[in-house]
């Protein structure tokens, strides 16, 4: 990152933006000369962290699954800042913690329309923008899109599908001047991971059949701070924390043994019959 107003005259759109990364994000984007566009779901929480970003900060009401609701938010983002530069697609919902046999439908489909195809209603509300100001997505997606998503299907499938989306956008975007930037996350200290760990399944998953440095918490600043560097420097992909870039890298070795290894130990399947257990349907 180079100078204080590295920022200086850009937009950012960030949904998602209300609170966690998001509202992280905005801080250090402000802090560093840009104007924010904050879209959350909730008016109060939107309120706030446009009081906590400054007079430099704009609060819309956006659910990301209604592609009306945010081609609206950029229009009165554009409205009051006259472009946007950058697009921050990090709005996203925890999932069931549940196998595929027993979750609801409907609880599955949600966390596909908030946390892929709200990605892609944010990138194609923002195109036209971020093409005609060389501008910059950012979608957030996560370690869970090249590792094993047991009892979370619906989140590893959605983070997937971002990231698949991600490539193809950057390649599509650089021959105009613009660009994309996938950041893959592990457990950052967000309300959704702190209430993912305060799940009995998620908690014993985690310290029974994961190494202990995979699910080491980083704090939410670092998150930010990453992203910030993604918008100053435009690189394909941010990974964050370090230890997952060398699995990242090696995904075409480590997923099937972490795959082999899921399927074969008895405490994953104990912790799957556990999650079944206590949903009180079989399918």
């Amino acid at each position: 990152m180079t100078g204080a107003r590295a920022l200086e005259g850009q937009v950012f759109f960030i949904t998602g933006g209300a609170a966690g990364i998001g509202l992280e994000t905005a801080l250090q984007a402000q802090a560093l000369g840009a104007k924010v566009a904050i879209c959350d779901l909730d008016r109060d929480a939107v309120d706030r962290a446009v009081h906590a970003v400054g007079p430099d900060a704009a609060g819309f009401v956006v659910d990301v699954a209604e592609f009306d609701q945010v081609r609206a938010a950029f229009d009165g983002a554009i409205e009051r800042f006259g472009r946007v530069d950058v697009v921050v697609a990090n709005a996203g919902i925890g999932p069931p913690i549940e196998t595929v046999l027993t979750v609801d439908p409907e609880a599955w489909d949600r966390v596909l329309a908030v946390n892929l195809f709200g990605v892609f209603n944010t990138v194609r509300a923002g195109m036209e923008q971020v093409v005609a100001n060389h501008g910059q997505f950012i979608l957030v997606s996560s370690s869970y899109a090249f590792m094993n998503g047991v009892l979370n299907s619906s989140y590893a499938t959605a983070k997937a599908g971002v990231e698949a989306l991600g490539r193809s956008l950057r390649a599509e975007l650089e021959p105009r001047g613009a660009s994309a930037t996938v950041a893959y996350f592990g457990w950052i200290k967000t309300a959704l991971v702190r209430d993912a760990f305060e799940d009995p399944v998620v908690d014993r998953f985690r310290k029974e059949a994961v190494p202990t440095f995979l699910t080491r918490q980083i704090p939410v600043s670092r998150a930010g701070r990453a992203l910030i560097e993604a918008a100053i420097k435009r690189p394909p992909r941010v990974i964050v924390p370090f230890e997952w870039k060398a699995l990242f890298f090696l995904r075409g070795l480590i997923g099937p043994l972490v795959d082999r290894r899921f399927e074969a130990d008895p405490q994953v399947a104990e912790i799957v019959r556990e999650a079944e257990a206590r949903t009180g349907r079989n399918g």
